[in-house]
């Protein structure tokens, strides 16, 4: 009793109180995350639209995305985290509904497209506030302990999804938007802003402005960019349970409440083990842990080739969690470490973007492959594209732990490639 009161105490202990109101409204809000767990069913099933119409759909959720992220990062910087959360989950909430009103296939795909904007526009805001007011020696296990919020959430959410779902696929789309804005109110009343002028800032402070040039520090940058590319790769075959997997399971003849069920163990894995990755990844080469990660992923989604009840879904779904379980928190801390604080919003907007990019182009591209190729090139694809990410990890990890350690010992971020200082020397990826 002892070593689990001690594990918990390390686990929890000493992280600041507003973090745990912004971890609330984490868990709150995923609790309702109905929607885009059943939306290709949603699609299919209720509306009567095709793989393919129910794939531009979900991506053009992702095209809305990049544009939100894109601006919510540059928000973020500019107007500050807390009313730039605000604004994306008041907006969010407005536009879930008015996507479960919609009927004709472009009020659905504009919906879809808006909801998309203010949803994401959200996450860098709030990545960035996460960095601001955690300290970096405890992000590892705040970003963690965020994650397991993130899976609880999702896991009762899967299963009450399709319980609600049999009843009135409405009423997904009224949790969730109730949800949404209990976040924005949490944040309201608890949440002070957190952003402050750096020194990179401190010339464009009074002006309220963000350091000129930071598009182009950004796209310099070509170890952080090649570090977002990768993650697209691994979220284009991550992000296939969402869209192509909950369509497979109902070819061979499963419900949407098994699919409810089988992607619920995702939640649940991640809830009885996430908060024992921090130990078992620390001091770890986190090239090796991001390599593995992705090795597993894709070993998970290449089994559902082969996959035809509900016990075998299940099976590949927990082997690619562990996967994810792994990516996550090494992915967190990455760019923290490699965000320059003058600009955090925007890099975590870059990050972000690269799971836009994937949203809307991971459905539309299994789509096209599953109607043309078949399901199991299909998954056989997503097995090698994780290998060759697994590859690309290996050769670029030590550059990013050299910028990361530079950034560390000069203590303080990347300069604007338009300050008076020329900017730091790229390395390659």
């Amino acid at each position: 009793m002892r070593t689990m009161r001690s594990w918990f105490r390390d686990t929890t202990g000493g992280l600041p109180t507003t973090f745990w109101y912004l971890w609330s409204g984490t868990l709150i809000n995923r609790l309702g995350s109905f929607v885009l767990i059943f939306l290709a069913i949603y699609l299919t099933q209720e509306r009567g639209f095709s793989a393919s119409q129910a794939g531009l759909v979900i991506g053009l959720w992702g095209v809305g995305g990049a544009f939100g992220t894109t601006a919510g990062g540059t928000l973020a910087d500019r107007w500050g985290r807390r009313p730039t959360l605000l604004t994306a989950h008041v907006g969010a909430a407005a536009m879930m509904l008015a996507l479960g009103l919609a009927r004709d296939i472009w009020a659905v795909a504009l919906g879809a497209l808006l909801l998309g904007m203010f949803a994401e526009a959200a996450r860098p805001a709030f990545g960035a506030m996460m960095i601001d007011v955690v300290p970096a020696k405890d992000r590892l296990r705040a970003f963690s302990l965020n994650y397991w919020a993130i899976n609880l959430g999702f896991a009762c959410a899967a299963i009450l999804a399709g319980l609600a779902a049999q009843a009135d696929y409405l009423l997904l789309f009224v949790v969730d938007a109730a949800t949404m804005l209990i976040t924005a109110l949490i944040i309201f009343v608890k949440v002070p802003e957190t952003r402050q002028n750096g020194p990179a800032t401190a010339a464009t402070a009074a002006a309220g402005k963000a350091p000129a040039g930071a598009l182009r520090t950004i796209l310099n940058d070509r170890v952080y960019l090649g570090f977002v590319a990768l993650n697209l790769f691994s979220a284009l075959v991550f992000l296939q349970h969402i869209s192509m997997l909950p369509i497979a399971m109902g070819d061979d003849g499963l419900s949407p409440a098994t699919y409810g069920s089988v992607i619920a163990l995702n939640g649940v894995l991640i809830v009885v083990g996430q908060l024992f990755v921090p130990r078992l990844i620390r001091g770890r080469s986190r090239s090796h842990v991001l390599a593995l990660a992705s090795v597993v992923m894709g070993v998970g989604f290449g089994l559902t080739a082969f996959a035809g009840t509900a016990w075998f879904y299940g099976l590949t779904v927990l082997i690619w969690t562990v996967g994810e379980m792994l990516n996550s928190p090494s992915n967190s801390t990455l760019i923290a470490e490699l965000s320059p604080a003058a600009l955090r919003g925007r890099y975590q907007g870059v990050f972000s973007l690269s799971w836009q990019m994937a949203g809307a182009s991971a459905p539309i591209l299994g789509g096209l492959v599953r109607e043309h190729a078949g399901n199991d090139t299909l998954w056989y694809g997503c097995a090698v594209l994780g290998a060759l990410t697994a590859v690309a990890h290996l050769v670029s990890g030590p550059a990013r732990e050299r910028r990361a350690a530079a950034l560390r010992r000069s203590g303080e971020a990347l300069a604007p490639v338009s300050a008076t200082r020329g900017p730091q020397p790229v390395e390659a990826v």
